[in-house]
């Protein structure tokens, strides 16, 4: 067996696989490959076409992405950057491009000022759609493409809103363009919007797959936030668009709060889309909604099955196939679309299989394409029959994978708060006696995440464990994946049952004798290091402590990026429930700080302004407590960068080598 272990610098080096795209035959499919250049700095992505498990390259040097095969199979349209003279109109922006699939060269399509995204094929084959978006106020592309130059030369970089949401994740937003949905006719080139003057805001983490084309080309639906400036509430809502120059219609206002990712049955006869019911709880579980064109009638699907749905496709008219979280893996369902409408409620979802982690399903015929990722394997492309039939299609990190010796997981059970039972990941450092190993606790940001059996590249448990460390997972209460309760019961109180199941995880794991007591950590981020803080001011059972991009003062958190629901969240307001507001905030009980602490954040952070970082370093030091400070000023949330990212976990490995010994 080989001695080799993960490093990050190995990690960097593995291929990242995308979802692949399947034509409407499943005779062949696309698929998206990143590989990265550290030196550079950079990566770069390829599109493969597939046939079973024979694939070849199509793209080369420059970066391709988010492939559309034509309903005939023979033409693929794909974004990519021009290798054009970056002075040129929207040079330097991702345009589209097509390519024949029998030999020949791809040619660019658009030179639209703010590029295109996330291509769509009208069902005739001769009308490509995609997204691309013009400035408020410049509704033509001519126009926006002035604006864009006028702000480039501009001196002035100033801001300005009065708006309540302003900003998202590492960017402002409050002065940036609409998404417009476009279509280019192939023959005569003609581009021409098909939203004009829409200003709603598309999904702002990620626009693609948010919106759908019916069968017949006659009508789009897509996702935006249906509030108006200055957006005291952000809720997203499914519009209906019928290309005849109408308006676009909101057909979810009957909705408590989103309504998302809208999906037309073949027939034509059915809008399926998600929904959630409680407003200001991200984590509330999606139910499946159809929507009938013809009258109106809206019917929720899946309202007493406590699962989550995500990523729905229809599999012929008559059934649906989608993802769910399901205690600490995922799996895929399929449901009776028929039945279900006919007798809603009462028919369950059917689970087609279950464990590791899939992502961005597609169905053609009985078989599923998608992608499939464990503890012990990056993504890589599988197809699933609809009779549970799993076959892998890709090995793309095989090369790599096979050279190294892994760590092997466990799924562990115990008692944690109020006696329930909760859920934890272990891997145990390979080659090492499981015994009275230094233990590291991972844990996961959200609060209303998990922890998966799933690969993860940038607090990759695997990289942790080859550095000799035993490696926790706890999914605590709060965690998505045991139902719509289990996720909510943290709301206004999150230092309580959440440390409390990381304690009593702490407590079963040196119990057994599998911890060593004298050397254990803590390392998470976002909500995770929230936790990490508000570890500190509750024990010193632990050595030392990994604080990422985390929230440490409830009360300065009111400036990150969405404000709205920060009172059911967090459990008061500066101006209301002040008490309720400290109880479990880390800064009002920063006296407790005794355990070491490197605290890491990246400037460009605006979920969790990085000034979070300076106070709890700031009174750390104040006391005269030991603490280090990294800040990376070109890293938002996630530290995403190959040069940084091998610098993050040089920081964090050392400061846990420094601390366990």
């Amino acid at each position: 067996m080989s001695t080799d272990r993960l490093t990050p610098e190995l990690l960097w080096r593995l291929p990242r696989i995308g979802s692949p795209i399947p034509d409407l035959q499943g005779i062949h499919y696309v698929v998206p490959v990143t590989s990265y250049d550290v030196a550079k700095n950079e990566g770069t992505t390829r599109l493969w076409l597939g046939r079973g498990a024979e694939l070849r390259p199509l793209t080369g040097e420059v970066s391709a992405s988010q492939p559309a095969l034509c309903p005939d199979g023979m033409k693929l349209a794909f974004v990519r950057k021009a290798p054009a003279d970056k002075d040129a109109n929207g040079a330097e922006k991702n345009q589209l491009w097509l390519m024949p699939l029998d030999g020949g060269e791809p040619v660019k399509l658009t030179d639209l000022p703010l590029g295109v995204s996330d291509p769509h094929w009208f069902p005739d084959g001769k009308r490509i759609a995609f997204l691309s978006p013009l400035y408020e106020g410049h509704w033509t592309l001519e126009a926006t493409a002035a604006e864009a130059k006028r702000r480039k030369e501009s001196k002035v970089k100033a801001k300005v809103s009065e708006n309540r949401f302003y900003r998202y994740w590492d960017r402002w937003v409050c002065e940036e363009p609409f998404q417009h949905i476009f279509v280019l006719d192939l023959q005569s080139r003609e581009v021409k919007d098909l939203t004009p003057r829409l200003q709603r805001l598309f999904p702002l983490m990620e626009a693609a797959g948010s919106w759908d084309i019916a069968p017949d080309g006659s009508e789009i639906a897509f996702t935006a936030v249906r509030n108006e400036p200055p957006y005291h509430e952000l809720i997203s809502g499914v519009y209906r668009l019928k290309l005849d120059g109408s308006e676009p219609k909101l057909i979810s206002e009957w909705t408590l709060s989103h309504a998302t990712r809208p999906r037309y049955s073949p027939d034509g006869r059915w809008l399926l889309h998600g929904m959630q019911h409680e407003p200001e709880f991200y984590a509330d579980k999606v139910r499946l909604v159809a929507y009938e064109l013809a009258t109106g009638r809206h019917v929720v699907l899946t309202e007493p099955w406590d699962h989550s749905a995500e990523g729905w496709e229809f599999a012929g008219s008559d059934r649906v196939a989608f993802l769910a979280e399901d205690r600490g893996a995922n799996a895929i369902y399929t449901l009776d679309f028929k039945r279900a409408v006919e007798s809603p409620g009462e028919v369950e979802p059917r689970q087609v299989i279950r464990g590791g982690w899939y992502a961005g399903l597609q169905v053609r015929g009985d078989t599923i394409y998608t992608t499939k990722q464990g503890h012990l394997s990056p993504p890589e492309v599988v197809s699933v029959t609809l009779q549970s039939r799993e076959q892998q299609l890709s090995n793309f990190t095989r090369p790599l994978l096979g050279e190294l010796q892994l760590a092997q997981p466990e799924e562990h059970y115990f008692e944690g708060a109020g006696g329930a039972r909760v859920q934890m990941w272990l891997l145990y450092p390979p080659g090492k006696e499981r015994k009275r190993l230094p233990l590291v606790h991972l844990i996961h940001g959200g609060p209303h995440g998990t922890f998966g059996d799933q690969w993860h590249w940038r607090w990759c448990a695997q990289a942790f464990a080859a550095q000799g460390w035993l490696v926790a997972m706890v999914n605590f209460h709060g965690s998505t994946g045991w139902g719509n309760e289990f996720a909510r019961c943290i709301m206004g109180e999150w230092g309580k049952r959440p440390f409390e199941d990381i304690d009593k995880a702490t407590d079963y794991l040196v119990e057994r004798g599998l911890a060593d007591p004298d050397r254990m950590a803590c390392a998470g981020g976002s909500y995770g290091r929230y936790m990490a803080s508000w570890i500190a001011t509750q024990t010193d059972r632990y050595k030392c402590l990994v604080n990422h991009a985390g929230v440490s003062d409830l009360q300065a958190q009111y400036a990150r990026d969405v404000t709205p629901g920060r009172e059911k969240a967090l459990g008061g307001e500066p101006w209301g429930d002040q008490a309720g507001l400290d109880r479990y905030n880390p800064m009002r009980h920063s006296r407790g700080f005794k355990t070491p602490m490197l605290v890491i954040h990246g400037e460009q952070d605006y979920r969790v302004p990085y000034t979070q970082a300076l106070q709890t370093y700031n009174a750390y030091h104040a006391q005269k407590l030991e603490a280090r400070l990294v800040v990376y000023p070109d890293e938002n949330h996630w530290i995403l960068k190959p040069q940084n990212s091998l610098h993050w976990y040089g920081e964090v490995f050392a400061w846990l080598k420094r601390w366990l010994g």
